[in-house]
């Protein structure tokens, strides 16, 4: 029996082929980049309001007192006070705290499948990465005593904390490069005092501007803190 023999693909058809291989890639991909971006910042959201029991926790613990912001304008480099958010508050998801891990060697890393790491922040470089940072205006050492939590008006409408730009341990809206970022597509994620998170868009809540003195996203928190908060 005489064989058929099929003719192969032209280098033409071949050509066609790649074009709509290379036309299907081209559309997919940033669906599939939006997707990856979409499930980063929920898992922040999710990363918040588990900081956010941690804050009620150790109020509870504390007689009512809040965390220390740490530093505020500086890059962070003070991180052996035990009063300070990044090592009071990670004991209570069972974690040690920043100053330990930073003693062993264990830098926070960026993109690492941790509630410490917001999954969308890169790291910058600094020696200290804090993608997440405390209201630089919410419980400031300037105080002679911390803030209890009773103190604050409005907590459901306080901003305790933010996405961070890495290297420090406090965020403002602000000119400065302490800023809130904005690097989820553009918004912000923000954990009030009383345990909620939302997202913002970075226009909304004053990202590299300064705060807008939103009703229902205040950096200003009613205590004798706001007295320097203009120095932000």
């Amino acid at each position: 029996m005489r064989q058929r023999h099929r003719p192969g693909f032209t280098l033409v058809e071949l050509l066609v082929v790649l074009a709509i291989i290379a036309v299907l890639a081209a559309l997919l991909l940033p669906a599939l980049a939006g997707t990856r971006d979409r499930a980063r910042a929920a898992q922040c959201i999710n990363n918040l309001r588990q900081w956010g029991l941690c804050y009620r926790q150790y109020a509870d613990d504390n007689r009512d007192y809040l965390p220390r912001r740490g530093q505020g304008v500086q890059p962070l480099a003070q991180i052996d006070r035990p009063e300070d958010w990044f090592n009071a508050l990670p004991p209570y998801f069972n974690s040690p705290s920043y100053q330990a891990l930073f003693a062993a060697n264990q830098k926070l890393k960026a993109h690492a499948n941790s509630v410490l790491i917001c999954p969308a922040a890169d790291d910058p470089g600094s020696n200290h990465f804090l993608p997440y940072g405390m209201n630089m205006n919410l419980c400031p050492w300037n105080l002679a005593q911390p803030t209890t939590f009773s103190e604050v008006a409005l907590p459901s409408q306080v901003v305790a904390m933010a996405d961070a730009p890495g290297p420090y341990a406090s965020t403002f809206p602000s000119t400065e490069p302490y800023s809130v970022p904005a690097r989820h597509t553009g918004r912000v994620n923000i954990l009030f005092l009383a345990g909620q998170a939302a997202s913002f868009t970075g226009g909304y809540v004053g990202c590299g501007v300064g705060d807008p003195r939103r009703d229902d996203v205040r950096w200003l928190t009613g205590t004798d803190s706001d007295l320097t908060a203009p120095n932000y």
